[in-house]
């Protein structure tokens, strides 16, 4: 299993579950720094056709080109069916952000061998590590 850090060293395109358009929730703020460091942004959110300048996805099965990361920003009851279907879709690691924990979902990604995180914070760790896909 690859550390938080290497996971997000190793991926250049995240979609975010949950993804919102309301710009004082985190499931905003968070994936538009992403964005602004490099790394290109997926919104999934059945409400919305689009989001910080992409195009939004109603699932992850309707993206249709691979994804590096599946970031959550739902309950963690609603945990377990992302990551079921981020394994679905062939993602090779999943996050969820502060605050999300399901042992249910780390059992899900760890029996199909996809990196798993848990209850952090993606730009915490991309500015811990100091990371950017900015050339």
């Amino acid at each position: 299993m690859r550390t938080a850090q290497q996971i997000l060293a190793d991926s250049a395109v995240i979609a975010v579950v949950g993804a919102s358009r309301d710009p004082l929730k985190a499931a905003h703020g968070v994936p538009l720094q992403m964005q602004q460091y490099g790394w290109r942004i997926i919104p999934v959110n059945p409400t919305v056709d689009e989001l910080f300048g992409a195009r939004a996805y109603r699932t992850l099965a309707d993206i249709p080109h691979p994804v590096d990361l599946v970031d959550v920003f739902r309950p963690a009851a609603d945990a377990v069916q992302v990551v079921r279907d981020a394994v679905a879709i062939g993602a090779p690691a999943v996050w969820l952000q502060l605050g999300i924990v399901s042992a249910e979902a780390r059992r899900i990604a760890e029996e199909a061998g996809i990196d798993y995180v848990e209850d952090r914070c993606l730009i915490v760790e991309r500015a811990a590590a100091n990371l950017t896909r900015l050339t």
